[in-house]
Parts: C-alpha cells; structure tokens; sequence
C-alpha cells in the first residue's frame, strides 16, 4: 500500500468561519498556533521563535546602497550557510536579502559564492571554524581569509544570541526576504527539546543569523569608494558602522 502525506490547515477546512478562526487561535499560545492552524511541525517542548512568520516574511527589494551591510557564516561539511543583512538605520529594522545554502564542497566554492555578492562585506563566522580541521590541521578562518573573505569571529553566546534575534523579530526590527528558502524552513522548526535545549540539527542558518545579529552588524560597511582603502576587518578590529 503507498502512502503520501499532505499539510492541511483551518484555511483549507470550508466550514469554518474566519470568526471561528480566530477565536481558536486565541485560545491557544502563541508558539502553538502555526501547528494548530496550519500544520506546522512542532517538536519537542516547542519553537524557540513563537513569532509568527508573517510578520517576518516580506517581498524582495533592491536595499539601497547606503544601508550597511554585513553576513553571518555557520560552516560545515554537511551544511555551509551565510545570510545577508542590511540594515536600514532610520527604522532600525535589518533586513535578510540573500542566503547561500550549499553541503559537501570545498571552502573555494563557498568562498566563490560568497565573494559573489560583494568582497568588501564583512562577515561574522562560526568561532568554531578557529579550531584546527580534521583535513589537514589548518583553521577553516583562516582558509576562508586565504580566500578573499573579510571575516571575523563571532559571538556563539546561544540563549543571547537567540534572546537578541527574538527581540528583534517581535519588535519588528527583523525581516526576511521570501527568496531565503532555507531560512523559513529552518525556522519552522527550530525548537528546544523535552529539557529545554536547543536542537542541534537543521539550525545553520538560525545559527549564522544569531552570528549576524550579535557580532555581523556591528561590523557593517557600505560599498567603498573606488579610492577608499579598507583595512580588512580582521585587523582593525573596530566597528565600521557605529550606534548598531
């Protein structure tokens, strides 16, 4: 016998009125209600971001060259993810633009892609990749340095980090591009488990975002001129853009 599963949610049920919706949604917590209106998984002692993603998920735009920018990049041999943010500065609000989301390929072709949508923004990398790879006993750091990236280490303080992402997103101060795939996926289902901990699989791009988020736009530049040089970030160690 062949099964196939499909996600059904209220909007899909005829019979109920949007009145009745939305009195359910009401008697449920907030972090429960994407599960019970829409079907979306919710495992263990539930999801770490009870935002609703509607209020995070918007229409891409072009960000205007003015707005600072800057990624965060969580590596790994399965899965390697950077996003990008741009943060516009009168509203405070940091917007994610694009995602790099690729597994099983060698630093250059992270780099290449990574490269690709600008040289000159710096990025805040997993402060794992410090340690020694088990390859060759090289630091990935400094791999992806030896490779074009301006990178520096991040903050990997989780329940901060997590706390910093979630402020942003409830307050309004956090928005995602509908292109970031990868990232509404991970968010639907980004969770603790029975004790409370974070489960620490499919999270690459909630871990690179919590990079972006404490330590990426601190850092974060505009394009340079053609005749301004600047010092890769690893060796200034300041902050290109201040009042983040």
């Amino acid at each position: 016998m062949s099964r196939f599963c499909i996600q059904i949610g209220w909007d899909d049920v005829p019979h109920l009125t949007r009145q009745q919706k939305d009195e359910l949604l009401e008697a449920f917590p907030i972090h429960e209600r994407d599960a019970r209106a829409k079907g979306v998984p919710m495992l263990g002692s539930g999801r770490i971001y009870p935002v609703d993603e509607k209020s995070l998920i918007v229409d891409p735009f072009e960000p205007p060259d003015y707005w600072p920018r800057a990624y965060g990049m969580d590596v790994g041999w399965k899965i390697t993810a950077a996003h990008w943010g741009a943060w516009d500065r009168d509203s405070d609000i940091v917007y994610l633009y694009s995602e790099h989301y690729l597994g099983q390929q060698p630093p250059q072709m992270h780099a290449d892609a990574i490269r690709q949508r600008g040289d000159w923004i710096p990025g805040a990398i997993d402060p794992a990749s410090a340690g020694a790879s088990q390859k060759d006993g090289s630091k990935l750091i400094d791999e992806y340095r030896s490779l074009g990236l301006n990178l520096i280490e991040a903050d990997n303080a989780v329940e901060a980090g997590i706390m910093a992402c979630y402020r942003r997103m409830a307050s309004g101060r956090l928005k995602v591009f509908s292109t970031c795939v990868n990232w509404i996926r991970e968010y639907r289902i980004y969770r603790r488990d029975e004790k409370g901990k974070v489960v620490k699989e499919n999270d690459h791009a909630m871990d690179d975002t919590r990079y972006l988020i404490m330590t990426g736009m601190k850092h974060a530049i505009t394009e340079p001129f053609d005749d301004e040089i600047v010092a890769p970030l690893r060796n200034s160690g300041r902050s290109s853009v201040t009042g983040y």
